[in-house]
């Protein structure tokens, strides 16, 4: 068991070493779409690659969750697959967000192991959520 400064530290020697494997700057944040950001996950149970939705306005969250769900046989087809679309998701925060990700399970972020696993199970999966973004942002965007 770590003791939260140990955990703190393995968790930036994760995200170091996942930086210097696959050095390249990801989409994340700056989708040019407020409130739509693409995100990495990982904890001791798994590792997660996710689109989040997250307007204040619902409708909004919502038109833009549908319009993602009505792409949702392309990017299955064409980018990736097995894909969780979660159209009213609750955080521990109580926010309601619109998600559709994908999980790799058996793998930790303290166990680093598992950590190559994970760096390609990210790299893989966050890249085909992006090309599959700037294919269809203009979309998305309207």
């Amino acid at each position: 068991m770590y003791s939260k400064a140990e955990m703190s530290k393995l968790k930036r020697e994760f995200w170091i070493a996942f930086a210097e494997k696959y050095p390249r700057k990801w989409l994340l944040y700056d989708t040019k779409i407020k409130d739509f950001s693409f995100k990495f996950f990982v904890d001791n149970k798994k590792a997660s690659v996710m689109i989040d939705i997250e307007p204040k306005d619902s409708e909004k969250r919502i038109e833009l969750f549908e319009k993602l769900e009505g792409l949702r046989a392309i990017l299955e087809a064409d980018y990736i697959q097995d894909l969780i679309f979660e159209k009213n998701l609750t955080l521990e925060t109580g926010k309601v967000i619109s998600r559709v990700w994908i999980d790799k399970s058996g793998v930790s972020v303290s166990n680093p192991a598992t950590w190559p696993q994970i760096f390609d199970f990210f790299n893989q999966k966050m890249d085909a959520m992006e090309r599959f973004f700037e294919d269809f942002s203009d979309f998305l965007s309207d």
